[in-house]
């Protein structure tokens, strides 16, 4: 598969470059597109704040750009809690999209997207403050309304950006189980 990755509001850190090598191993073709340019972040907060003041559109904008020499291929979109949100806006409106590996997040949904039979699968917290429980019912709801064949995994305890190591949130047992469903459901496709 060819996968586009997008990293985290914390940016291009090491665990996404470590994802993409395990990615690499298992046979697959990635990219990390740094929409951040080289800026990384050590608090969700310093990141958030850096991803309002370049902004929604300019952030698309730049993930649009780094995806569109490659998705003519037909791109596996993925990505890291903001950047899950930013690869599930492309995969939508991406007809030649394969699939959507979303890790730690989701985005709202335009009420005129379609898919066709768009394979997504999506690994999450629980309970996850970015994910709520009401707001990822109506977001799977209407993920099937727009075409979506969706998987959500939950995992109990862990933190919100639980498969970076150098995070506090890291939990060993849910990352190797995400990565271990991931890889199958890349294979699948």
């Amino acid at each position: 598969m060819n996968i586009m990755l997008f990293h985290s509001t914390y940016g291009l850190r090491p665990a996404v470059r470590a994802a993409a090598d395990r990615l690499r191993a298992a046979g697959h073709e990635v990219w990390t597109p740094d929409l951040f340019d080289g800026r990384t972040f050590e608090t969700v907060e310093e990141g958030m704040a850096f991803k309002d003041e370049i902004g929604k559109e300019e952030l698309l904008k730049r993930a649009v750009l780094a995806a569109a020499p490659y998705s003519e291929r037909g791109l596996v979109y993925s990505g890291f809690s903001l950047g899950a949100s930013i690869g599930q806006t492309l995969a939508l409106g991406d007809h030649k999209a394969r699939g959507l590996l979303l890790l730690h997040g989701t985005s709202d949904i335009a009420p005129s997207a379609s898919v066709d039979a768009l394979p997504v699968q999506l690994h999450v917290a629980e309970p996850d403050p970015f994910e709520t429980d009401d707001w990822l019912s109506a977001w799977y709801l209407q993920m099937g309304r727009a075409g979506a064949d969706v998987e959500i995994y939950r995992y109990a305890g862990a933190g919100h950006l639980y498969t970076d190591p150098d995070l506090p949130d890291y939990d060993e047992e849910a990352a190797e189980a995400t990565w271990r469903v991931a890889l199958g459901f890349l294979d699948s496709l």
